[in-house]
């Protein structure tokens, strides 16, 4: 079980414990209350305590913010996985392009999320699968997935306020005009279609920023950088601007060259340790199969 400590100093004794659990290990008021259901879910100097009673100067606040249980809809299933980055509260894994990230009809033990959850299982870990950033099955690249509800809680607050980075590469068909630029245009769901996104006036926000990297065999490198985080939104943009995505079946032309995807890669991300604070910065090349896109044959 995951739990998190604070030693308390002369600026928080008289404070209660519930301001302390949220204002300083800034926890939602959510994981308070999943934590005051635990036994020894909060203790001070190892004691249980409610989080009405106030604290003294060289005391010391443990609260358990770890999962009681695992995903049990989600059968841990060992498979490829890769690790780009892990500690106690966070792992970034770089997904393959046409690897489904939940389990589906027709996918029920090869998803990303079997493989981690065996990961977890061959650790002695009991964790859910929280994802943080999702990726669609077609896109490969970088995918953060929390260890456990809190750190789900402060990386999704991130994502909303932006702090947390995501940069995307994309071949498209065509070259976009202008060659940079911002995609300011709202998306829906299509009519008729469960799957299908369009731009739409009475659709949700969503923007996109974009900037042409290169150009060949009739299709440019696109870098695209997201404010917003809507379903599709990178190809329901890029068909808006009359450039797919490079084997998008659903809003451009499938391809033979690229089977069970299309030509989308979480290229970078940047954010913060939901514990810790700290930077962290990774970034993954654009895969063979995708360069090769943009080589005349």
């Amino acid at each position: 079980m995951r739990r998190l400590t604070l030693r308390l100093g002369e600026a928080q004794a008289g404070r209660t414990v519930h301001t302390l659990l949220r204002q300083e290990l800034l926890l939602s008021a959510a994981s308070v209350r999943r934590a005051k259901t635990l036994p020894d879910g909060i203790l001070l100097d190892g004691q249980p305590v409610f989080t009405n009673q106030t604290g003294r100067a060289g005391q010391l606040l443990s609260v358990a913010v770890g999962d009681v249980a695992g995903s049990e809809q989600i059968p841990p299933v060992p498979g490829p996985l890769t690790i780009r980055y892990e500690d106690e509260d966070l792992v970034v894994v770089e997904k393959e392009g046409g690897v489904p990230v939940h389990p589906s009809q027709g996918h029920h033990g090869d998803t990303l999320a079997n493989f981690l959850l065996a990961h977890y299982r061959d650790q002695g870990l009991v964790a859910a699968f929280h994802p943080v950033n999702r990726l669609d099955r077609g896109t490969s690249g970088l995918m953060a997935v929390a260890k456990h509800a809190h750190a789900h809680e402060r990386l999704q607050h991130q994502l909303r306020t932006g702090e947390l980075a995501r940069t995307y590469l994309a071949v498209c068909q065509g070259v976009p005009v202008p060659r940079r630029g911002c995609v300011d245009q709202p998306i829906g769901r299509l009519p008729g279609s469960v799957l299908k996104r369009q731009v739409c006036p009475q659709g949700a926000q969503a923007r996109t920023h974009y900037a042409v990297e290169r150009t060949g065999a009739g299709r440019s490198l696109v870098a695209l950088r997201l404010e917003t985080g809507r379903t599709h939104q990178i190809r329901v943009h890029m068909a808006f601007l009359g450039c797919p995505l490079a084997g998008d079946f659903l809003y451009g032309t499938e391809l033979e060259a690229l089977p069970q995807r299309f030509a989308l890669h979480s290229a970078a991300l940047r954010l913060r340790q939901p514990v810790t604070g700290e930077e962290i910065a990774l970034s993954s090349p654009l895969p063979a199969a995708l360069s090769a896109l943009l080589i005349a044959k």
